[in-house]
């Protein structure tokens, strides 16, 4: 993910600090409160499923997954959505099972980095998260975000229910409005989601001096105007 970085430090640059080329769609009415990453509460968000333990949500919370490019970048931004109480960095859309970031970035699993959220609606709307998403990374851009490039760096919404696939259609097509190329963000039924490594995690905030923190997230999370 991060091999071209050395050699394409001022084209990353432009494209996470730099206009979009077309207007970014705003929040439907006003733009949803933020606040600092939420700190872990003693009540853990995630009970075991009934098969295989699996992580399932609690009954006062939903889950949305999102890829759009690095998940270091998607990850930060959310962290920063109140209403949010949890965010996973890893893989889905895939077909292999578990994979290893190698794994995953060599382009041959048919994994997307992406970002799993736990958040509460009564806090915040999915369609509001779907609303950052289309603010947060360009979706014209075909299996490209800035210096990533590869499909598992592809734009896509992972639906897990009836109520959210016809969401996140209906918010592409107004977010196409504002976009001057199609839209070829995919729109697909959420598959299993491997969690990345540890080291993948809270990346930002545990690691906002290192350079690709401050050349690429940081541009980001100003131009959208969430805290740093």
């Amino acid at each position: 993910m991060r091999a071209l970085f050395g050699l394409a430090l001022a084209f990353v640059l432009a494209a996470c600090s730099a206009p979009a080329p077309a207007p970014a769609p705003q929040p439907h009415d006003t733009p949803p409160a933020v606040n600092q990453p939420q700190k872990e509460s003693d009540t853990p968000v995630f009970e075991a499923g009934p098969a295989h333990g699996d992580l399932m949500p609690t009954s006062s919370t939903e889950i949305a997954t999102f890829g759009a490019g690095c998940y270091w970048c998607v990850e930060a931004v959310y962290q920063r959505i109140d209403g949010v109480t949890k965010v996973r960095s890893g893989f889905t859309g895939g077909t292999v099972p578990n994979p290893t970031y190698t794994q995953a970035c060599s382009g041959t699993t048919g994994h997307a980095e992406a970002v799993e959220i736990t958040f509460d609606p009564k806090k915040v709307t999915y369609e509001t998260l779907l609303d950052w998403f289309w603010r947060l990374h360009d979706p014209t851009k075909l299996n490209r975000q800035g210096a990533d490039s590869g499909t598992q760096y592809r734009s896509a919404i992972f639906w897990h229910s009836d109520a959210q696939r016809a969401a996140a259609q209906m918010s592409m097509k107004a977010a196409q409005e504002s976009f001057d190329d199609p839209i070829v963000t995919e729109i697909a039924k959420a598959g299993p989601f491997y969690e990345a490594e540890a080291y993948h995690q809270n990346y930002y905030n545990s690691n906002s001096s290192q350079g690709y923190c401050q050349i690429v997230i940081a541009p980001k999370l100003k131009k959208l105007g969430l805290p740093k």
